[in-house]
């Protein structure tokens, strides 16, 4: 197949090119980056360029059997006003962009990113892909770049939308954050430590991005998550005891919101979201439970 990936050099992106590089796929990856961060590959081509714009890259499209739109600003910021914008237009502006250039009659796939945040604060109940989104800024975020996805449909693309949980992975992402202080012994719950933790190892995300491309049957919203979600209290207590330390220092709620203002409100919040549509489709997680997918990530 002829892959086109944007955002394809970070921590999720790099190991999706690597994968599918590997198993023969020419792939196109588009950055942001002046110089391309994969290793050289024949069958990798690296396109510079900002995706919230429309120019040139965009002739890449028709040329394509499937596009993996990865791009998006990390959330992991101090929410300011114009970081807000940028978190926005990131993620609406390139996928309506993508969706632009898709000619009539397309037979490609679209596999877009979402997110767990889909959901907004889901408290105790189970989040399954038919359920409705929330009400806050991510909420709102995920909503709308969903619908610049799901506009590609009525060109005839197959469009998949991929909820991703917070990624576990060697060398980078949410654990390149979290390794150090856990390291330390001062590692611990946000907050109450009482919400739920959607995650989802990096391995089993390359892999479902694999089996969707290829199942042609799969469309609409795909939960990216582990199918045995944790509170977040018995993440932190797991991964402690992953570098024999305890996990006993909590980053106390009013704290939160007072040095992360709304982002420190969202970390605040949890979904219990269950890969309903991955399993009833046939696909089988590496790696289910935390205490396996730590083993891996922090032994291995």
């Amino acid at each position: 197949m002829k892959i086109l990936i944007t955002g394809g050099t970070g921590f999720v992106g790099g190991a999706v090119t690597r994968r599918l590089l590997s198993m023969g796929h020419a792939v196109t990856v588009i950055g942001s980056s002046r110089q391309c961060r994969l290793p050289a590959h024949e069958q990798l081509s690296y396109v510079s360029a900002d995706t919230t714009r429309p120019g040139d890259w965009q002739r890449l499209v028709p040329e394509q059997d499937a596009l993996i739109n990865l791009t998006g600003r990390s959330v992991f910021n101090l929410w300011t006003e114009s970081y807000k914008k940028a978190i926005y237009d990131s993620r609406i502006l390139t996928t309506r962009n993508l969706v632009t250039a898709l000619p009539e009659r397309s037979e490609a796939v679209l596999l877009s990113t979402s997110a767990a945040g889909f959901y907004g604060d889901g408290g105790e109940v189970e989040k399954l892909e038919n359920m409705g989104p929330g009400n806050d800024f991510l909420a709102q975020v995920c909503r709308d770049w969903e619908g610049e996805a799901q506009k590609a449909a009525a060109k005839g693309a197959r469009v998949v939308l991929m909820r991703f949980g917070v990624v576990l992975g060697k060398g980078g992402g949410a654990m390149a954050t979290m390794k150090l202080p856990f390291q330390f012994g001062l590692g611990g719950p946000i907050g109450s430590g009482k919400q739920w933790f959607p995650w989802i190892h990096l391995e089993d995300l390359v892999n479902a991005i694999v089996f969707l491309l290829s199942a042609e049957e799969c469309h609409g919203p795909f939960n990216f998550t582990a199918p045995q979600p944790v509170r977040q209290k018995e993440f932190a207590r797991q991964l402690a005891a992953c570098y024999c330390r305890p996990a006993i220092l909590p980053a106390p709620a009013f704290v939160m919101k007072l040095v992360l203002g709304e982002f420190g409100q969202s970390l605040l919040q949890g979904q219990k979201v269950v890969p309903r549509a991955l399993s009833d489709n046939g696909y089988l997680f590496t790696y289910p439970d935390l205490p396996s997918a730590l083993r891996e990530i922090v032994g291995g």
